[in-house]
């Protein structure tokens, strides 16, 4: 039992050093799959002693010691119960991701969807894709649990977009560099590359998380600052997303409406009067969306933000003009939006 309480201590220790050391940004690929050995060490021996309260009493004894001693060095220490025993890998999942130093290669490999969890050979578990599993885990509990409201993201994307709201939070919080954590946003781009469509929900994900910290507001506004340079995300998040979600996020973000409004107008003046096909066209704009697609766009904007409508339509008279003010279709993509505008309203 001696051997029990001395490794429960020392990996409460570690969960401490997982939050709050920067030796994390030493660790390893190995490391990281030593310490989630140890996590799940301890959901072991809680499975085993939990209904017997002799030992029981023993472990929360030494939890109570170890506790009080680290929160003697880390004044900002979390306490770990013994009823945080049975989910110590995504304990320790958590507190790494709070950490800021922990490296972008080791967020890059627990978060890879390539490679299934698997034996590598060794008294270690493989950590490959470890997070992705976790998340799974999780938004199985999300979906199953009583009187959860429906999401259109999924379970999957808003399990995602909180652990980016907390590393990015991580991030910013502690007066990190704003270079570290852009690199870290296009980290995560690099793990979605050729999968939009899952990348798209969790950044939608992240901008609707519930803001209750001025660390939740500050992380937000610096996503979508970084999303406002990254223009093909933000092309494909207005093209795959449904018009609900849009709608949502023009309403919540004043930025996201502005560069909303910047990409249904860029793809409108990207667009070519086909006379074989008797429509409008795109002729670069990649995702290829069509000229009623932009119509359905604009009037989701304006349903969402009613101010923005007639600044918008303002701006497409102009252009209109521009382009010889005349009311004959195929001549004038804005005046034919404005038309298609004014029929659906």
């Amino acid at each position: 039992m001696e051997a029990v309480l001395k490794n429960l201590a020392s990996t409460v220790e570690l969960l401490a050093a997982a939050a709050h050391s920067c030796v994390v940004n030493q660790w390893d690929k190995q490391t990281v799959s030593r310490a989630f050995h140890w996590a799940k060490y301890c959901e072991h021996i809680y499975a085993r002693f939990h209904n017997n309260s002799a030992i029981r009493r023993v472990m929360e004894k030494q939890l109570q010691l170890t506790n009080q001693s680290l929160r003697d060095a880390i004044p900002e220490y979390s306490e770990v119960s013994f009823s945080d025993l049975p989910h110590c890998q995504h304990l320790l999942l958590s507190r790494l991701l709070s950490n800021p130093e922990l490296p972008i290669s080791i967020i890059k490999l627990l978060f890879d969807t390539k490679s299934p969890v698997n034996d590598m050979g060794s008294e270690y578990e493989d950590i490959t894709g470890l997070c992705s599993h976790m998340v799974q885990c999780k938004s199985a509990c999300k979906v199953l649990r009583p009187l959860s409201g429906f999401s259109p993201l999924g379970a999957d994307a808003e399990v995602q977009g909180e652990m980016l709201m907390e590393r990015l939070g991580a991030m910013l919080s502690q007066g990190g560099d704003l270079h570290l954590a852009e690199h870290f946003l296009c980290s995560v781009l690099q793990l979605f590359e050729g999968a939009a469509q899952h990348l798209c929900p969790v950044i939608a994900a992240a901008l609707l998380t519930t803001r209750d910290s001025a660390t939740q507001a500050a992380s937000q506004d610096f996503l979508l600052n970084w999303l406002q340079n990254q223009h093909s995300v933000l092309q494909r998040m207005c093209s795959v997303l449904p018009s609900t979600l849009l709608k949502d996020l023009a309403k919540e973000h004043l930025k996201f409406r502005d560069a909303y409004r910047s990409v249904l107008k860029k793809w409108a003046s990207d667009m070519e009067y086909s006379l074989s096909d008797g429509e409008w066209v795109q002729t670069s704009t990649k995702p290829t969306v069509s000229f009623q697609n932009i119509t359905d766009h604009f009037l989701a904007l304006f349903e969402a933000c009613p101010s923005v409508r007639r600044t918008t339509e303002d701006e497409m008279r102009t252009l209109k003009i521009s382009d010889g003010d005349f009311d004959v279709r195929g001549l004038s993509v804005w005046g034919d939006l404005l038309a298609a505008l004014d029929c659906q309203n």
